[in-house]
């Protein structure tokens, strides 16, 4: 009975209608005009598990996310030209399933809550270090994860 059970739930992942599947290796966009920061972000995050691309201003990254999918993007809030608010916006906008982290030298509660309102998954305040940085894009990417397989629960109930 219990064999018969397992053909049925993978006839059923089969059938089901195909979601775009999140590759293991995550793809990371930092985006901060400040270069140490920007190269610390990306030395703490360049692993095996990640790949990471670094621009370093809003513009870039608008472009970078035109180019290639990212899964979750640090983002500095205060830069010249475009500002992170902005940026967090248009990515919201455009590629909503992307997770963005603001990690600010400038925290107030204002720009919290409104980071928060424009779908940021967290907010950090500076300095950040390496272990803060790699804790925050992983937790973006369980957020990621979680839902995606919630959107897939879904549809494989509608399709049932």
């Amino acid at each position: 009975m219990a064999r018969f059970g397992m053909e049925v739930a993978v006839d059923r992942a089969r059938q089901a209608p195909k979601v775009t599947k999140m590759s293991e290796k995550a793809n990371i966009l930092v985006v901060d005009d400040n270069d140490v920061v920007r190269l610390s972000h990306f030395r703490s995050l360049a692993s095996a598990h990640c790949s990471v691309e670094a621009v370093g201003n809003g513009s870039d990254a608008l472009h970078a996310m035109e180019q290639r999918a990212f899964d979750v993007v640090l983002l500095d809030l205060r830069m010249p030209g475009m500002d992170g608010m902005a940026v967090l916006k248009a990515i919201k906008e455009r590629w909503p399933e992307s997770e963005v982290v603001i990690i600010t030298g400038y925290p107030t509660i204002e720009t919290a809550k409104e980071a928060v309102r424009l779908g940021a998954y967290d907010y950090l305040a500076k300095p950040v270090g390496p272990d803060e940085v790699i804790n925050a894009a992983n937790g973006a990417m369980m957020q990621k994860r979680w839902a995606l397989h919630k959107e897939r629960a879904g549809r494989q109930s509608a399709a049932n």
